[in-house]
Order: C-alpha cells, then structure tokens, then sequence
C-alpha cells in the first residue's frame, strides 16, 4: 500500500535537502504532536549521513508509540526537469504498532520545481506491507496530510542566508 505526497515548498532545493538530513527538523516537523527522541546513548547526530542508523522512539502526550530504526540512504538521479535528490529510509518499526508491517520504505524527493528554481518541488512515497497494513494505512494517511501541512510551514524557515563577508580593512 502507498501513500503519495507533492508540495511545492517556498525554499531553495539545497535548503530542503539539508532539512531533510536534519534530526532537529524532523523534530521540528512532527512536534508537537509527536515527540522524537534518540535510543542511542550518545543521542542524535547533528546530521543524517548516507548509511547511517538511528534508533529512535516516538511518544505523544508523554504515551509510547513504538521505536524505528531509521536507515538513510542518499541517491542522486536526473528526470526531465534535473537532478532530483532522494533520501530513502528503508529502517523498519520496532515495537508499537506499526512493528506489525512487514515493508516500511518511504523516500523522499527534492528538486527545483519546475519554472522556478528558487522553490522546492517536494515528493515523498512511503510504501507499507503486510497484515496489519489495510488498518494502518488510514491513520498513516492522516498523519501525512498533517505532516504535509507542517512541510509547508515550516520549509521557509529552513532558509540559509550566510552572512557576507565582512570588507576587507586593508583596502
């Protein structure tokens, strides 16, 4: 079973793309309705690596929902527009719930939407497998109708202007 999403988000693709390898904006994107916290005793990493794990467990209003292992994998590939870059998270649930999937396999997408470079074209497909998939499947979609909301507000936030650099005062 898939559920599909595409948002033009209002921020550059190289801004997204470095949100999306971001613990904190995950955190960011889920609060407050859900809480991310690392299994692992030395916590998060500042940023997700192509290849790395990341155990972690979610929690809403102070109840357990279950533990993922998150699993980063990086691609790069061209459609007709460009180059699209894919962070694929093929981890698996834990405990809780969703543990009872058999397939978690939810990529997502970034390039310059098309006629303006300036804004992110945004897809995401996350596939899930297995018994308990048919009654898992509405509150998923649910959640990322919520989780789509929150893309859009948040996205322009992750803008990253540096500072110019200061003239130099030997001229």
């Amino acid at each position: 079973m898939r559920i599909l999403q595409k948002l033009v988000l209002e921020v550059d693709p190289d801004a997204a793309w470095r949100a999306l390898h971001s613990p904190a904006a995950l955190a960011e994107l889920y609060g407050p309705l859900l809480r991310v916290e690392s299994m692992a005793s030395e916590g998060l990493p500042t940023r997700w690596t192509d290849g790395a794990d990341a155990p972690v467990r979610y929690s809403s209003f102070g109840m357990g929902l279950g533990a993922h292992l998150i699993s980063v994998h990086d691609r790069t590939t061209t459609d007709s527009r460009g180059e699209v870059r894919i962070l694929r998270d093929c981890g698996i649930p834990l405990t809780g719930p969703l543990a009872s999937l058999d397939v978690w396999d939810h990529q997502m997408a970034v390039a310059p939407a098309p006629g303006d470079p300036t804004r992110t074209l945004w897809r995401e497909r996350l596939v899930i497998g297995g018994l308990a998939a048919p009654a898992l499947w509405g509150p998923l979609w649910a959640m990322w109708q919520w989780r789509g909301a929150r893309l859009k507000r948040l996205a322009p936030t992750w803008a990253f202007d540096p500072e110019p650099a200061d003239p130099d005062p030997a001229q």
